[in-house]
């Protein structure tokens, strides 16, 4: 029995008039809430709503139990060493950023080379375009090959004792492709101990286990919306040890010890990173979507991705004017499918396909440096989940054969 059988009947939003016979196939943009996160939610405002960390009574007790408690649920996620290595925020690129404002600007110096690699989202360009062009240091690209691969010689001749940072995503959002953090980031601490990884794990959280302690990450960042949890939280993991050195982005309530007229000392981390009122809803709801993927398996979802990418990858081959983006592996894609019609704007790809319920994405899906490298302004891109089936996909490869036909093409 397939994932889709066993797990579908919990997304009620399938189960909605308007959503009849539509096939959702832009999960790597957000994925679907399944009933139990939204009762998280709901349960949480209908009986503990009060402001977390601030109050002495029972009902601000609970609001801060069940806040820290969703904080532990995803330290376990991640494996960090211990629940105050995680710092809640509002998504993937507010993690990033603050991992630039806060680390990147204490430590980069003039001279100094920070390390991204061509396929990284906006997020993981501009915050370290920023840091570079206030601390004058170089930014350096690494480049991948036709495969989408970032090979040991190409990282090993990027990376060298003046590289301060790598950061880099764990898996493409154009690509799919899983990149070698753990190499990299084994090699990068062994050239420069000073250096820290910071990896994008915004694509590889959905979709398989994820281990900052056996990838050598320094900072890992993720979003709840992409792993069937709430829009508006993500998290920051970050080392201990790095956290307590480091100054915070933003001042304000709740992430001090004690103001006076001059001066401040902060908290303990990690509430020094997290002023103001909390998104306590949230981190219940995004710790709910963890233990529902937890409970289906990682493992099995990511066989399940890899699935659904062989059913459309061996479909859309069949149709030569049909180009798909990265390696040719489909086990290599993690459920991603990025493509090109010969003759068709992939706007016109995507508005074609929503007129057949077909939902999928196309632009360059802030990656525009990857665009350019690829030689094209934007791509489309049909991206899996659990809960989509075979016969979806099927639909979908079916579409796809038709799109230059109804275009005008013979």
């Amino acid at each position: 029995m397939s994932l889709s059988d066993l797990y579908r009947k919990d997304f009620n939003i399938f189960k909605a008039p308007e959503n009849e016979g539509v096939v959702y196939l832009d999960n790597a943009a957000t994925a679907q809430r399944p009933q139990c996160v939204i009762d998280a939610i709901s349960d949480f405002y209908n009986k503990n709503n009060a402001n977390p960390l601030r109050g002495l009574y029972g009902l601000s007790v609970r609001a801060t139990d069940d806040y820290e408690n969703s904080r532990a649920v995803v330290g376990q996620f991640i494996n960090s060493s211990c629940a105050e290595e995680i710092i809640f925020t509002r998504n993937a690129s507010e993690s990033l950023n603050l991992v630039a404002y806060t680390y990147g600007m204490q430590n980069v110096k003039e001279g100094d080379e920070i390390v991204i690699s061509c396929m990284e989202h906006h997020s993981n360009i501009l915050p370290w375009q920023m840091v570079c062009k206030a601390k004058n240091a170089k930014l350096v690209w690494l480049e991948c090959d036709g495969q989408a691969v970032i090979s040991k010689e190409e990282y090993e001749s990027k990376i060298t004792a003046r590289t301060k940072i790598v950061s880099i995503a764990h898996v493409s959002n154009v690509f799919g492709i899983t990149n070698p953090v753990k190499e990299i980031a084994a090699y990068a601490h062994t050239v420069n101990p000073e250096c820290i990884v910071v990896v994008d794990g915004a694509q590889s959280t959905p979709h398989m286990k994820v281990d900052v302690q056996a990838l050598g990450a320094d900072f890992l960042a993720f979003s709840g919306h992409k792993l069937c949890g709430p829009m508006g939280i993500g998290a920051l993991y970050g080392r201990k040890e790095l956290l307590e050195k480091t100054e915070p982005f933003m001042r304000g309530g709740e992430m001090i010890e004690y103001v006076t007229r001059q001066d401040a000392t902060y908290a303990e981390v990690p509430h020094k990173f997290e002023a103001g009122t909390v998104n306590a809803s949230g981190a219940v709801g995004l710790a709910a979507a963890i233990k529902y993927l937890e409970a289906i398996g990682l493992d099995k979802i990511e066989e399940n991705d890899n699935n659904l990418a062989k059913i459309i990858m061996e479909g859309l081959a069949e149709n030569p004017f049909v180009h798909v983006i990265g390696n040719k592996d489909y086990r290599k894609h993690c459920g991603i499918v990025t493509f090109t019609i010969d003759g068709v704007h992939p706007h016109d790809i995507s508005s074609i396909l929503d007129s057949e319920k077909v939902a999928i994405r196309a632009g360059h899906h802030c990656a525009q440096p990857l665009m350019q490298k690829l030689g094209v302004g934007s791509t489309a891109r049909a991206s899996c989940y659990f809960y989509n089936t075979e016969d979806e996909c099927r639909k979908f490869v079916e579409k796809v054969a038709q799109v230059r036909k109804w275009m005008g093409y013979k």
